[in-house]
């Protein structure tokens, strides 16, 4: 089960700009099924996220090309990006 919060509203009144949010959260149910392909698919992409940081470091260490290492890095990065959205659909955030 995962949660979702109320979106947020903005409006504008005579004081100015204004927000509300609604306390509650609301509730979205996950099967069983699509949290396995979640979970597979986070540790397919974790595994291959360590596998970019072993390439960078070997490339660092033979003196490969800057901006061939700084390429790298990107993909890496955009890999750790669709780690944690998927980390987000996994684990809901239950605000204290």
């Amino acid at each position: 089960m995962l949660w979702a919060a109320a979106p947020v509203v903005f409006a504008s009144g005579p004081t100015g700009w204004r927000h509300s949010a609604p306390e509650t959260l609301q509730t979205v149910d996950m099967s069983d099924q699509e949290q396995s392909e979640i979970r597979l698919e986070f540790a397919k992409l974790k595994q291959e996220h360590t596998d970019f940081d072993a390439a960078i470091n070997a490339m660092m260490a033979t003196g490969c090309d800057p901006l061939q290492i700084q390429r790298m890095k990107k993909k890496k990065l955009a890999l750790k990006d669709r780690l944690k959205a998927l980390e987000d659909r996994i684990i809901p955030d239950i605000i204290a």
